[in-house]
């Protein structure tokens, strides 16, 4: 789908949960399978949580990918935030890995929840991932993840 295609209807709602998914520019590169890179992903999640810029309900970082639910701050777009969150995160992966070049693909899928939507049913689901890609047998077992309802 190209770039263009995914921003097509995108707004903004403060308050509002969304959930995104970010993918690995080269997928195969699996970066996150470094559980240090990993951290340096989810330390930049946490960063824009405490900021105020979302209130972050559930995420998984995966090998490959990052899927985050989140409610979106008064202060910043969905895109404003993808962005920081995109940028800050490989610059430190990349000076981790002692790298240079594109970290992220250019889009990230979003999902705006609807008031009917059942928010922790997605949240299950998001942590979840681990589970159905047959990682763990337990989500307890898997260190990426994390949820407000524990």
């Amino acid at each position: 789908m190209p770039y263009d295609d995914l921003r097509k209807g995108r707004f903004n709602e403060s308050s509002r949960a969304y959930f995104v998914t970010t993918v690995l520019a080269e997928r195969e590169a699996a970066y996150f399978r470094d559980f240090h890179c990993a951290r340096l992903a989810i330390a930049q999640m946490r960063n824009l949580h405490d900021a105020g810029a979302v209130d972050s309900l559930a995420w998984v970082v995966m090998s490959d990918h990052v899927h985050w639910l989140f409610r979106l701050g008064e202060t910043h777009t969905l895109s404003e935030i993808m962005k920081a969150y995109k940028a800050r995160a490989a610059h430190l992966v990349n000076g981790y890995l002692n790298r240079q070049g594109a970290v992220w693909q250019k889009a990230f899928y979003d999902h705006a929840l609807r008031e009917e939507e059942d928010v922790r049913a997605i949240a299950r689901y998001i942590v979840a991932n681990p589970l159905r890609a047959g990682l763990v047998e337990n989500i307890g077992d898997y260190p990426h993840w994390d949820a407000i309802w524990l």
